[in-house]
């Protein structure tokens, strides 16, 4: 890369970082129209060559039916601006290359679709994009072979389906039925906010000849009627991820054969080959480990993947690891080389680039970095990220130089698609929210560390209102994150947005217990056996680093928040110390028993107390919020939706009836369409306004 095209990488991403500091003094304080109608941007793809970007971008609205979303091109030279090409009300997913980098593929609900088909859209002759798939329950996750006359794709099958219509009659047999229930022999039996039903994700190729039927390639395999046959779980439901072998004879894509073991043990996915023509799969990878994402090196000659070891443990760090492939499986692959081990960050995202140098994204102590794995060599960080977070890594496979591209933000810049230098910065490749953002008046995340009482350090970010004004006082909000296998990012955020909640005149504290990502595999770990205790400890005595080093706080003036596990905390606030004068819980448990025996996901509770609650372990009841039930005093807000299955609505109504029976101020929201997160834009607005007042009733006006 010339070096005046990496200086201008570097002033560019100075500048963006700059902009919103720069427009303090003119910009007003944030609302909530600010946070919820900023352009979201989808994860982007690369063409093969690195020249071109698309991306989903959504335009939320209040109204859903106002909402918009559509794809846009991006050159990634920077040299024409950004061109949209669909128009939609739902958007497209699954976006993928054609390998010489002339049509894309998608999957998207369009006019006459009962459920989401498959589209290709020809970027270089121009014209509308052209349905190709007729699935009966819809087609996803689209992937076009080598000599692009073919696209693969998963569906939905119902049990002893042999082909669509098949599919058809027995979908339309169980809408015909006269009664309603659900009946169940396996486990799980719910993800998220959905019952599961009987059907089981399939790989299909689908010819792109006019008339050509499509082949479900495991119909009738052994593999497709284990009990324990699945797919990985995503958003948009399982998905066996699939990728064509570079000779285009066959796929490797990924299952599971253990999912009906959840209930009792950890479950993995492995890495399968079918002949692209039918045959039973071979299974290629063994042992308990989970592996995912598989992706073929640009000569063929090295196939990657996700590797996830089995410890034992309730978390392990997720890296990428290599295989040597020599064409046509007949038999396991080779053992496999683990390429990010050495860095001790869990990898988000990565790419190969045509060098055979492996590059991903890792959390960080609140930020995500760039690293790299040369051919042959050791991973290393490319570069101290500037602030901010990167997410969504694309690298094109076949540029002559390393092509990347990713999502960048920061709690003061909304994302925008940048191209990412090799060797460290960004350059700006979009300004979807760059004019809202500078409108602002809002303060970059202040980073500090402290070291605990148990000889850890910790890290937390402090968040400044609007006005701030270092010579007056200002209450403290203690922000708790979910997870916990997770962490505070420097990023703009819709579901708890540090500025939204600090705009009352507050100062937020976001920090990193033990249990976080970021820090190494042993601190994320370090919850086992200390589920909510050892964590408050550390959020108190953050807080309480916090008020020594910052005189604006007032230490007198303290409430904490959260959701999820982050709720979870909350509710042990409430049983462990009455240094805050107000709590507010979302999707929080109560109960740990409660919590394992009704949630949609079991196992790792058990694991992380060391044994099921008939064991006997005092632990279920010695870190249980409600064992301290007669000691509650302090005020909560409550809020829960009433389609989470994952902190299921049942632990909120036990706290409730604790509080009431203890007669402490309390009160309680139930959203009836939110599921673990509040989605809708009114409902959201509604929540941020009972927690603006719930907080101003206990702390009094922010300054």
């Amino acid at each position: 890369m010339p070096k005046s095209f990496a200086r201008s990488l570097i002033i560019l991403a100075a500048a963006a970082l700059a902009l919103p500091a720069a427009a303090v003094a003119a910009g007003h304080t944030i609302t909530h129209e600010d946070v919820w109608l900023m352009k979201r941007l989808g994860a982007p793809v690369l063409s093969p060559d690195g020249r071109r970007a698309v991306l989903l971008v959504t335009e939320p609205a209040y109204d859903r039916k106002d909402q918009s979303a559509g794809l846009w091109l991006v050159a990634t030279d920077g040299g024409e601006p950004p061109r949209r090409l669909t128009w939609t009300h739902g958007g497209e997913s699954g976006l993928t290359f054609s390998e010489d980098g002339r049509r894309l593929a998608f999957s998207a609900k369009r006019d006459g679709d009962s459920e989401e088909q498959v589209y290709v859209l020809d970027l270089a002759g121009g014209g509308e994009a052209r349905r190709v798939t007729a699935a009966a329950l819809g087609a996803r996750n689209p992937r076009f072979s080598p000599d692009g006359e073919s696209i693969a794709y998963v569906a939905d099958v119902w049990p002893g389906a042999r082909d669509d219509a098949d599919n058809r009659r027995l979908a339309k047999e169980r809408a015909e039925r006269k009664y309603s229930a659900r009946a169940y022999e396996g486990f799980p039996i719910r993800a998220w906010d959905q019952w599961l039903d009987e059907r089981r994700p399939h790989l299909f190729v689908q010819p792109l000849a006019p008339g050509a039927a499509a082949r479900d390639l495991l119909a009738g395999t052994a593999l497709a009627a284990q009990p324990g046959f699945a797919g990985r779980r995503e958003d948009g439901g399982e998905t066996l991820e699939p990728a064509w072998t570079p000779d285009g004879r066959g796929l490797v894509f990924v299952a599971s054969t253990d999912h009906d073991r959840a209930a009792r043990d950890f479950t993995s996915t492995q890495l399968w080959y079918v002949p692209a023509a039918g045959a039973e799969p071979l299974r290629l990878t063994e042992g308990g480990d989970s592996w995912s994402a598989p992706l073929f090196a640009a000569d063929g000659r090295t196939l990657y993947a996700e590797h996830a070891r089995r410890s034992g443990h309730a978390y392990d760090s997720t890296g990428v690891a290599a295989f040597a492939y020599g064409g046509t499986p007949a038999a396991a692959l080779p053992a496999a080389r683990d390429l990010t081990l050495g860095v001790d960050r869990a990898v988000t995202s990565w790419g190969v680039a045509a060098n055979g140098s492996v590059y991903f994204l890792a959390e960080d102590a609140g930020l995500e970095q760039l690293y790299v794995v040369p051919r042959g060599g050791t991973a290393r960080l490319v570069a101290p990220a500037p602030g901010g977070v990167y997410s969504g890594l694309a690298v094109a496979p076949r540029s002559a130089r390393p092509a990347l591209v990713a999502r960048w933000e920061s709690a003061v810049h909304p994302p925008e698609l940048v191209r990412l230098d090799a060797s460290g910065g960004h350059a700006a490749l979009t300004r979807f929210n760059v004019e809202r953002a500078a409108q602002i008046d809002w303060q970059p995340v202040e980073h500090f560390w402290f070291t605990s009482s148990r000889g850890r350090r910790i890290h937390s970010m402090l968040v400044r209102p609007a006005r701030f004004d270092p010579a007056r006082k200002y209450p403290l909000l203690v922000l708790m994150h979910g997870g916990p296998a997770t962490m505070w990012r420097d990023q703009f955020v819709v579901r708890w947005n540090y500025h939204l909640l600090a705009r009352a005149g507050y100062v937020v504290l976001l920090t990193d217990y033990s249990g976080s990502t970021g820090y190494g595999e042993a601190f994320a770990r370090a919850i086992e056996r200390d589920p909510l205790a050892g964590p408050a400890d550390e959020i108190n005595a953050a807080a309480d680093e916090a008020i020594r080093r910052y005189p604006f706080i007032d230490g007198s003036r303290q409430c904490a928040a959260g959701a999820s596990y982050g709720g979870h905390l909350a509710n042990w606030m409430q049983a462990s110390t009455t240094r805050y004068r107000c709590l507010v819980s979302h999707a929080g448990l109560i109960d740990l028993e409660v919590q394992w025996g009704t949630s949609d996901a079991v196992y790792h509770r058990e694991v992380m107390i060391g044994g099921p609650p008939w064991d006997g372990d005092p632990l279920w009841r010695a870190q249980s919020p409600i064992t301290y039930a007669a000691k509650f005093r302090t005020p909560v807000l409550l809020t829960v939706g009433e389609r989470d299955f994952r902190v299921p609505l049942n632990n909120t109504l036990e706290y409730w009836t604790a509080l009431k029976r203890q007669q402490v101020p309390s009160r309680l929201i139930v959203f009836p369409e939110a599921n673990h997160w509040i989605l809708r834009g009114e409902d959201s607005r509604y929540f941020y306004g009972e927690v603006a007042a719930w907080l101003e009733k206990y702390l009094g006006p922010g300054e």
